[in-house]
C-alpha cells in the first residue's frame, strides 16, 4: 500500500490512542462522522486545511499523519524481513504497520539491530577464543601449573613413607606452583574481562600499529605536509608500547610518506573527482604501481573519497599483517581468512593485477569490487627465492551481482554451507 494512501489509518490509530470518539473528532473539525469514517478507512484522500485541523485536535504534527514513520524505520523493517528465513511478512503493508504501530515497529527494528550486534560479538569472540595466541598461551600455562600441583600432591598422598627432607621439598614445590597458578589465573581473568570488546587487549606489535592508524582515521595530515617526520609521530604516539611496534610504525609511516609524495593530496583529490576509484587509471596518471595506489586510497580523508574503501595485506605465508576495516566485509583478527579472497590468488600470480566482484556472505550480503596484487619485498636475487606481500583493496558496489562468488570472513563463522575450501564446520550455519 502506498504511503500517501494510508493517512486515514494513521488518523484512526492516533484518535484511538487519544481516546477521542469518531463523532467528537468529526464535530471538532467541522465534517460529518460518515465522511470521517470514509477518511479513516482510506476511502477518501485528505490534505490541506482539513488535515491541519485534524492534526491540531489530535495534538500531533501533520507530517506524522501524512508521511507516517521515518524512511529509516521502514528500511530497517524491510531489512529485518529480508533476514527472516521461515517467516513471510507482508512487505506491501510494512508502511501501514509502521504508521499504525510506530512503537512496536521501532521495537522490532531495534531487536533486529541488536541480534545483528550479538551475532557480530559471537563471531569476534569465537575467533578470539579459538585462535588468540595470548589466550592459548595463558590456558597452556594454567593447565601446566594445575598438572604440576596434581602430580606433586599425588606423590605426597601415595607415598606416606617419604623422608621429612623430601616431604618438605614437595611441600615447597606445591606452594610455588600454586602461587604461579594463582598469578596465571589472575592474569587470565583480567584478560577475559575485556573479551567483550573485539578491539581490546592487543596482542601483537602489528596490531598496535593498526590501532594507532585507526585512531587517526588512517590519515596523517602532518606527514602529508612535511610538518612532522615518521620518527616524531611515532615518538608522540600513544599505544605503541613495544620497541617492535614502534619499529613497524616507523616503517609503515615512511612508506606512507613516500606514497603521499608520489600522489599529493590535492592532485589525488582532483583525479578522484575525475576518474573515481579506478586503481588502474590512478596508477597510469601518477606513474606508480597499483599497490601504491591501494595504500594511498586507504589513507585518503573521507571527505575526498567517492566511497569508503577497505584494505587488507598478507605476507607470503598468508598471514594477515594489516587490516583497514570496511562495513559489510568482516576481516578476522586472529584466525585464517577465507581462502577464496582474491588476496591469496595474488600470491600465486606475482605482480599480476586481479579484479573480482565478490559477495560477502552474511545476514546482509554485500557486493564489493576486490582489487588484488602482490609486490616483491627487497631486491631481486639469483641466490634466494623472492618474497612477496599481497594487497587487496575493497570498494563497495551497489546491488549484489548475480553469480558473483561468495566469500566469507573465516570458515568458523561463514554461513556458506557448500564450499570446497571449507576447513571446519561453521557455528552460524544453523543460526544463533
Amino acid at each position: 500500500m502506498a504511503r500517501d494512501t494510508i493517512t486515514g489509518s494513521r488518523i484512526r490509530e492516533r484518535r484511538s490512542m487519544a481516546g477521542i470518539r469518531q463523532a467528537d473528532l468529526a464535530r471538532a473539525v467541522g465534517i460529518s462522522p460518515s465522511y470521517l469514517n470514509l477518511i479513516e478507512h482510506n476511502r477518501r484522500r485528505i490534505g490541506g486545511k482539513l488535515l491541519l485541523r485534524i492534526a491540531d485536535v489530535l495534538g500531533v504534527e501533520p507530517s506524522l499523519l501524512s508521511e507516517g514513520a521515518e524512511a529509516a524505520l521502514i528500511a530497517d523493517l524491510r531489512e529485518a524481513a529480508a533476514d527472516a528465513d521461515d517467516a513471510q511478512p507482508e512487505l506491501e503493508r510494512v508502511d501501514e504497520f509502521a504508521g499504525r504501530f510506530p512503537g512496536w515497529a521501532a521495537l522490532l527494528a531495534e531487536g533486529h539491530r541488536r541480534i545483528g550486534a550479538l551475532e557480530h560479538t559471537v563471531t569476534t569472540l569465537t575467533d578470539r577464543l579459538t585462535h588468540d595466541p595470548h589466550l592459548a598461551g595463558s590456558m597452556h600455562e594454567v593447565l601446566s601449573m594445575v598438572t604440576a600441583v596434581r602430580s606433586t600432591a599425588a606423590i605426597l598422598a601415595e607415598t606416606p613413607e617419604l623422608e621429612p627432607e623430601w616431604r618438605g621439598r614437595f611441600h615447597r614445590n606445591i606452594n610455588e606452583d600454586a602461587t604461579r597458578l594463582a598469578e596465571s589465573s589472575r592474569r587470565l581473568v583480567a584478560y577475559l574481562d575485556g573479551a567483550g570488546d573485539a578491539g581490546a587487549s592487543l596482542t601483537s606489535p602489528q596490531e598496535e600499529v593498526e590501532q594507532m592508524m585507526a585512531a587517526r582515521g588512517y590519515h596523517l595530515p602532518e606527514l602529508e605536509t612535511g610538518q612532522a617526520s615518521p620518527d616524531a609521530i611515532v615518538e608522540e604516539a600513544t599505544g605503541l608500547d613495544t620497541a617492535a611496534a614502534r619499529s613497524l610504525a616507523q616503517t609503515a609511516l615512511r612508506l606512507y610518506r613516500a606514497d603521499a609524495q608520489a600522489m599529493p593530496l590535492d592532485k589525488m583529490a582532483a583525479t578522484l573527482a575525475e576518474v573515481g576509484i579506478d586503481p588502474a587509471a590512478l596508477s597510469r596518471r601518477f606513474s606508480v604501481p597499483p599497490v601504491a595506489v591501494f595504500r594511498r586510497l586507504a589513507a585518503m580523508p573521507d571527505e575526498v573519497m567517492p566511497a569508503p574503501v577497505g584494505l587488507v595485506t598478507c605476507d607470503g605465508s598468508g598471514t594477515l599483517v594489516f587490516r583497514k576495516q570496511i562495513a559489510g566485509f568482516d576481516l578476522p583478527r586472529f584466525s585464517a581468512a577465507c581462502p577464496k579472497w582474491p588476496l591469496f590468488s595474488a600470491l600465486s600470480r606475482p605482480q599480476t593485477p586481479i579484479r573480482r566482484t565478490v559477495t560477502f556472505a552474511g545476514r546482509d550480503p554485500r557486493a564489493f569490487d576486490a582489487y588484488a596484487m602482490s609486490d616483491r619485498i627487497g631486491p631481486a636475487s639469483f641466490d634466494h627465492d623472492p618474497l612477496h606481500i599481497a594487497y587487496m583493496l575493497l570498494v563497495p558496489r551497489g546491488a549484489v551481482q548475480p553469480g558473483a562468488p561468495l566469500v566469507g570472513s573465516s570458515c568458523r563463522v561463514c554461513p556458506v554451507e557448500e564450499c570446497p575450501g571449507r576447513r571446519e564446520p561453521s557455528i552460524l550455519v544453523d543460526g544463533i
